[in-house]
């Protein structure tokens, strides 16, 4: 009887180079940005041109030609070394639908300029206020005139605008009572941001409680041209979710970076911290928390890989997605409260860096997909239940 050996996930390579990086941009660089609630221009500009952020871009326009799982450990990276991937994560997963469903033209137009970082794709535009995850009754509108497609509508919650030059948009191309399935009428484009901005798009930014620069859009007769529709009219919903998974597992590998941080730290400072006699991480009260969290990070661990190799298989991997975003999520907040409650009053010190993380890493609670949209989706899709809505 013969075994195989279990695939090597060190990945020692690309760990050891992006923590090298991240070295030069330490926690209090984070801290600053944070404060000044502005965008860490420096830091993404050293990612790009190390070339971390065109990893899943193919050799021949210009990227490293990695695959999915490679990626994840970029975005784990960052994380870990206590940096916020949500700055820059989304040059990474909006480009899965470019990569599998653009033309030829498209991608020689776009993806080499994309590696060099002359051009950002870092938004993606599907979320409206009045749909949320419901996003087959989108409202957004893309009627064909001519040579060119002309857009009306509302889109929420759509980060880094400011800072990509790129958008990938979800629009209904045909009224939803006029298809047959309700997934059926969306189309995807690519927007040139450069050119829509004040010409029928209009940016209005959300404050937050994280740092994390999200906006509201309104589409007034925004045009744009024939050619930036990626693959079939109408076919829109089916080839977004390639860059929705991608979003789902590369936000699972962040928040497994984020629980290794807050156990690196909690850990570190509960050893060092003297109460009554004794380190405070000596009593089980303290330890058993921290443990647990640590459990749950390295199980997500599992599911995130599992996901990782289904996708860069080409193969169904929506649950598998779901999962290991929920699993990490749960695992980095919880890794994230145990780190708040035993600094104590530190805990919520910005000198400590905990108190950026702990909100940093509660965002994945309710983005990109909500926690209880998961448990739905694992009911309906996995074990057959009825649908609950």
């Amino acid at each position: 009887m013969t075994t195989t050996a279990p695939q090597d996930r060190s990945y020692t390579e690309i760990r050891d180079a992006v923590r090298a990086l991240c070295a030069e941009f330490p926690d209090s660089y984070h801290r600053e940005v944070d404060s000044r609630r502005a965008y860490p221009e420096a830091f993404v500009d050293a990612l790009t041109k190390a070339g971390w952020m065109a990893a899943l871009i193919p050799q021949e326009y210009g990227g490293s030609g990695l695959g999915l799982a490679e990626a994840s450990v970029i975005m784990e990276e960052i994380n870990r070394c206590g940096g916020n991937s949500g700055a820059c994560h989304g040059q990474m997963y909006n480009m899965g639908t470019l990569l599998r469903h653009g033309s030829k033209a498209q991608k020689e137009l776009y993806l080499p300029q994309i590696a060099t970082g002359a051009l950002r794709l870092q938004s993606m535009g599907v979320t409206e206020p009045t749909t949320g995850t419901d996003t087959t009754k989108i409202k957004t509108t893309a009627l064909k005139k001519g040579d060119r497609y002309v857009v009306n509508g509302q889109k929420v919650w759509i980060s880094r605008i400011q800072h990509s030059d790129l958008m990938i948009l979800l629009a209904r191309t045909t009224p939803l009572s006029d298809v047959k399935k309700k997934s059926e009428g969306m189309s995807i484009f690519i927007v040139d941001l450069r050119d829509s901005i004040g010409k029928g798009l209009d940016v209005r930014p959300i404050p937050n409680m994280v740092n994390h620069e999200t906006n509201e859009l309104f589409f007034e007769n925004l045009e744009i041209p024939a050619e930036n529709l990626i693959g079939e009219e109408g076919q829109g919903f089916k080839y977004i979710l390639d860059g929705l998974n991608a979003e789902r597992t590369l936000i699972a590998a962040e928040c497994i970076g984020d629980g290794y941080w807050f156990i690196d730290r909690v850990s570190k400072y509960v050893s060092e911290r003297v109460v009554f006699g004794r380190p405070i991480g000596q009593n089980q009260g303290v330890q058993f928390p921290i443990a647990e969290a640590y459990i749950e990070v390295e199980a997500a661990n599992l599911m995130r890989w599992k996901a990782c190799d289904l996708f860069d298989a080409h193969l169904p991997c929506g649950a598998e997605a779901n999962m290991a975003k929920y699993l990490a999520a749960k695992a980095s907040w919880e890794a994230a409260n145990a780190a708040i409650q035993f600094h104590g009053g530190f805990g919520f010190a910005c000198e400590y860096d905990v108190e950026r993380k702990f909100r940093e890493t509660r965002l994945y609670q309710v983005a990109p997909i909500s926690t209880n949209l998961i448990l739905s989706y694992v009911a309906e899709h996995v074990l057959g239940l009825p649908r609950s809505f």
